[in-house]
């Protein structure tokens, strides 16, 4: 019964949602979850990250501020779990918790931001726009660079947003859930490869590359999928970038949907980026163009739409056969 209810609190979490989103007014008077989890990732760096100590000792306080940032947060998905569905329709409640945690709505809205940025507002508006979703330096790109950042980050997000999050709810419930964000929220925080956090952060990038391998790719095949049902892209074109380049990425993951979208749209994704004022040479991926124009925003975003449209039918289907059923 449990694969059941986990089901049904999805379907609910998608539709909310969709139509929802993350309510800033919601969000002004209660903390957000990831905003709960990233201040108490910032407490135990403060605490346990010091420069002093050897690498190991700073990799065991990484691992272990880990351990207590992820064990809260099933914690608490577990306590609510346990709470909500002791009553009949304590699933509906569970699933407008869950709501908060997916980000379909929300990415498809910061990546339409950049693209009326550009067209109303011109270069310096899009590239504003862009540095809400992307890390590295939006000064140096031209128009073709923020839309270019905006598409990878459109993919990116779509397997780290969307479907991991379903994934590890429909495997494991709330708990599962919250175990994810909290440690995607770390990742996104420390696990960087930089002086500070190279031994600190390590236990939380590793960790991450991990509960994201699988939802990676089924991100690529969602994307390739819906890209075969639109008129447009190409979803054959997809599925061999995936295979061809997926791997030029240097995330062990991060290719395979940035592959699906740059085949399915012909463009060429990755490649040189400026982080921290220094280029990095990263090799690209797709063989279209490195340079989308305005329509290739769009695209993407209908794109996009349409994997998460993938992703969520077979949810809703199953959980309203889950209702009707005598």
């Amino acid at each position: 019964m449990a694969f059941e209810t986990n089901i049904l609190i999805l379907a609910v979490a998608i539709l909310a949602d969709a139509v929802l989103g993350d309510p800033a007014v919601l969000y002004r008077r209660v903390w957000h979850p990831v905003t709960a989890a990233g201040m108490l990732i910032d407490v135990l760096d403060r605490a346990l990250n010091h420069g002093h100590w050897p690498a190991w000792l700073r990799r065991a306080a990484g691992l272990v501020s880990l351990a207590i940032v992820v064990a809260l947060a099933a914690g608490i998905g577990l306590f609510l779990q346990w709470l909500l569905l002791g009553w009949g329709w304590g699933w509906l409640v569970a699933g407008l918790i869950a709501s908060t945690l997916l980000a379909q709505n929300s990415m498809y809205r910061r990546a339409r931001d950049v693209a009326v940025a550009l067209e109303t507002g011109g270069l310096d508006a899009g590239r504003a726009a862009v540095a809400h979703i992307v890390g590295r330096d939006p000064k140096g790109l031209d128009e073709a660079g923020v839309r270019r950042a905006t598409i990878e980050s459109l993919a990116e997000n779509f397997s780290d947003g969307v479907t991991a999050p379903l994934f590890w709810a429909l495997l494991l419930g709330l708990p599962g859930l919250f175990a994810y964000k909290a440690i995607n929220t770390a990742d996104s925080m420390i696990g960087y490869r930089n002086e500070r956090y190279a031994d600190f952060g390590w236990a939380a990038a590793r960790i991450d590359d991990a509960v994201n391998w699988l939802p990676a790719r089924l991100s690529a095949f969602a994307l390739a999928l819906a890209a075969l049902l639109l008129p447009r892209p190409s979803g054959w074109r997809a599925l061999a970038t995936v295979f061809r380049d997926a791997r030029n990425s240097v995330s062990p993951n991060a290719g395979y949907p940035e592959a699906a979208m740059a085949g399915a749209l012909r463009l060429k994704l990755a490649g040189p980026r400026i982080y921290g004022g220094q280029t990095t040479n990263f090799l690209w991926i797709g063989d279209g163009s490195p340079r989308p124009d305005a329509a290739a925003v769009r695209s993407a975003l209908v794109l996009y739409a349409g994997a998460c449209l993938v992703l969520a039918a077979p949810i809703l289907v199953f959980a309203g056969s889950l209702l009707i059923a005598p």
